[in-house]
């Protein structure tokens, strides 16, 4: 492992390309290897031990790639699998999940020094919408209320939205579908009286602003994707890992092909993406 090691990333569709997206913004001098379960998506309906055998397998495939990082870019893998992961990788590279450094946003109390970092935590309620399985998890409720004291009260109110991840697989976004959909869950009672909410799936920055607007922007919709970018970011500051050249690569593996993925990688990076097929299993 060193400077000039790639990143290493993946997901089971395109939801991983919301951080890929924010990586390449935020450190453009980082190779970045990425790969795309498509085969086997959506992550959030299967059970932990199957999400397990599918994380294991593609973090086999980046070990191979000599990634110095890898970032388990899908919230259902980082609530069911991370720990089993990092320590099948032992110190052969840095595991890092989407879950810790948004957590640690979210918690993070204002103050005179980051006066727009994140909002005060006195009394906050968080709202958190991801896949069933990451929900299920409790994951994020956990570790958000493991820092609640008596001076700064969180309320963490979950909702598990299934339908959002196969409809923007499929290309369901900004239309009258996708507003359906997004009315229908963020209508439910689950989420009311929030005054922030997290994105627990990284598919769902996609349509962030569609849910801010429905939430009429009175809530605070974190960008996960940017939060968990900067998080590796300073990670790589902190430990001397910043690779120096002047602009780096980026590789897109997938398990299988799909139209859309193909779509929304060029949208994201702005150039005609190149995707390799792999069966790794």
């Amino acid at each position: 492992m060193g400077k000039s090691s790639p990143i290493g990333l993946f997901d089971s569709g395109v939801g991983g390309l919301t951080v890929a997206h924010a990586l390449h913004t935020i450190l453009p001098s980082e190779d970045l290897v990425y790969f795309g379960d498509t085969a086997h998506l959506p992550y959030g309906d299967k059970s932990k031990e199957t999400i397990l055998h599918y994380s294991l397998g593609i973090v086999d495939f980046l070990l191979e790639q000599k990634c110095k990082v890898i970032l388990i870019a899908c919230n259902t893998a980082s609530a069911n699998a991370f720990e089993e992961v990092k320590a099948h990788v032992g110190n052969r590279a840095v595991v890092m999940n989407v879950i810790d450094p948004v957590v640690e946003f979210v918690c993070k109390p204002s103050d005179d020094d980051h006066p727009t970092d994140a909002p005060s935590i006195s009394s906050k309620t968080i709202g958190i919408i991801g896949t069933k399985a990451t929900i299920d998890s409790d994951n994020y409720q956990k570790k958000i209320l493991a820092r609640a004291t008596k001076s700064r009260k969180i309320q963490v109110s979950s909702l598990a939205t299934p339908l959002f991840v196969p409809m923007i697989e499929e290309g369901f976004v900004f239309d009258d579908i996708s507003n359906a959909i997004i009315r229908s869950y963020l209508s439910r009672r689950e989420l009311n009286s929030i005054d922030s909410l997290i994105l627990g799936c990284t598919h769902y920055p996609i349509i962030r602003n569609q849910i801010s607007r429905y939430l009429d922007f009175k809530v605070q919709v974190h960008d996960t994707a940017k939060i968990v970018a900067q998080a590796v970011r300073t990670f790589l500051m902190e430990n001397e890992l910043l690779n120096d050249q002047a602009e780096g690569k980026n590789e897109f593996f997938v398990s299988d092909h799909t139209p859309y993925f193909e779509v929304i990688a060029s949208m994201f990076f702005n150039e005609k993406i190149h995707l390799e097929k792999r069966n790794i299993w």
